[in-house]
């Protein structure tokens, strides 16, 4: 069996190289949210994340998920890579077959103003779909090969080229939401054509030569996941729509902006995520004998909750410098996103443990039922407290999926979790949010930093632990020179 400081550092190995690769992607482009708000109105914005929460949930559905099962099957050494990618570029043709013959059928019979907006958009809403089916493809197939580093590269490769893009066609050539399209089509197309010749995609690989047995266990594995990803997508994105039914598509643009504070935790979570994925499936142990998974929980846990009490307490003055205009009451809604991530992420560590087993019907049954709540209590409560409903039926529905999940891993797992001091300080990062609304000044700061040196003080034993084996690497460091 691995030791511990072996499977610590493969973790932090990929932490640190998807750490480049998620900052360049996320954090960069999060300083680019004050052009958008003072170039873009909200009814842009708007109709730019309808198109990309739409094309979220085509995606996964027109190819049966198969990036999933890309990267899973990549992971595993008894399969043929080639073959494996094979299958996913077979089903990333046939879903975008798909799209083009439905909006053939829309432009021929648009009858609504929703359809027009597709209609109108129909070439830029395909070239979205494509560039981020394949580079979803193409990047878990990196992440499944072993090949980090190159994976970060080409996610830097990518946000220069967004970043330069939106500048030159949104300010520049002044194109409004045309150049927003095309920014964000351009950048992931580049980063996949760098990846297919970095890792050497193109050498010994036939799309025509596939494996019907691989295939097939393929499509075993990414089909129940299919459900899993709705669900998330619901959880994500479902609230947009029923807020544009209620409130309006300038509605959905400041609600979706709102997303951009919390952006700074999802940072965190994605990087973290990516790699305890693989480091999951590389050293899964039911007993937990040596507590690696019960401690990364932890010390992951510790990290994000921190973060998200930092990032609720700073919401309004990070809100006076990103959100211009009409989008500045985004900020009342950022903080219910924050700690939405926050379970999120804790779902993710457990999703985790689910695809080391391969047991993919788990995602299905406890997103489903974070699904479930969502959709009923946006349909509750925006028609009655509007934006504002949405980002706490959110909030609900990723705590539900987190409980249930928790529920499910005892049967994998035996994880020591101090879960009653983890919701007390969940508890606190609720307080921390409600008192936004009610309490101004300097007042609101100071109780909002005490609330924050609560939860440190809660999660100090974890804070010195981290900070005790990052002094002994250095140590280490110094010693070896």
């Amino acid at each position: 069996m691995k030791s511990n400081s072996k499977k610590y550092r493969y973790l932090a190995k990929n932490i640190g190289l998807l750490t480049l690769s998620s900052f360049s992607t996320k954090l960069l482009l999060f300083l680019l949210v004050p052009l958008y708000t003072n170039i873009l109105t909200t009814t842009e914005y708007g109709i730019n994340d309808l198109f990309y929460t739409t094309i979220g949930i085509l995606v996964p559905v027109l190819t049966l998920n198969i990036q999933d099962a890309v990267m899973r099957f990549s992971l595993d050494t008894k399969y043929d890579n080639n073959k494996v990618l094979s299958v996913g570029l077979r089903y990333l043709v046939f879903g975008s077959v798909i799209v083009i013959a439905v909006l053939g059928l829309n432009y021929c019979f648009a009858f609504f103003e929703f359809q027009y907006i597709f209609k109108k958009y129909a070439v830029y809403f395909f070239l979205m779909f494509f560039s981020q089916a394949l580079s979803g493809l193409i990047t878990a197939y990196a992440r499944g090969i072993d090949r980090i580093a190159d994976l970060s590269v080409s996610s830097v490769i990518n946000s220069v080229i967004v970043i330069a893009s939106n500048i030159l066609f949104l300010v520049v050539f002044k194109w409004g939401l045309i150049g927003y399209f095309w920014a964000n089509i351009i950048g992931p197309i580049l980063q996949c054509v760098y990846l297919i010749f970095r890792i050497g995609i193109l050498k010994n690989f036939d799309i025509r030569k596939t494996d019907l047995n691989v295939a097939k266990e393929m499509k075993t594995y990414s089909c129940p996941m299919i459900i899993n990803t709705i669900s998330w997508w619901v959880n994500n994105a479902s609230d947009k729509y029923i807020v544009i039914y209620f409130l309006g598509l300038a509605a959905n643009g400041v609600y979706s902006v709102a997303a951009k504070i919390p952006s700074i935790l999802s940072v965190l979570q994605s990087i973290f995520a990516q790699a305890w994925t693989l480091s999951a499936v590389k050293d899964y142990d039911p007993e937990d004998k040596n507590g690696f998974f019960a401690k990364t929980y932890a010390t992951y846990n510790c990290a994000m909750t921190i973060c998200c009490s930092v990032i609720i307490a700073s919401d309004k003055i990070l809100a006076k410098y990103l959100y211009a205009k009409d989008f500045f009451s985004a900020w009342k809604y950022a903080p219910w996103l924050t700690i939405a991530i926050l379970f999120g992420a804790m779902s993710g560590y457990l999703g985790g443990l689910f695809s080391a087993v391969k047991d993919s019907k788990v995602f299905g049954r406890t997103t489903l039922m974070g699904a479930i709540c969502n959709i009923t209590l946006n349909l509750i409560l925006v028609p009655v407290i509007g934006i504002i409903g949405a980002a706490i039926a959110t909030t609900v529905s990723y705590c539900s999926v987190w409980i249930s999940r928790m529920l499910y891993s005892k049967k994998y797992i035996k994880l020591k979790i101090k879960i009653q001091r983890d919701c007390f300080s969940y508890l606190l990062l609720v307080v921390q949010s409600v008192l936004l609304y009610y309490i101004d000044g300097i007042k609101l700061y100071s109780i909002e930093i005490i609330l924050f040196l609560a939860i440190f003080v809660i999660y100090i034993k974890d804070v010195s632990l981290v900070l005790g084996k990052i002094k002994n690497v250095l140590v280490k460091k110094r010693k070896s020179v």
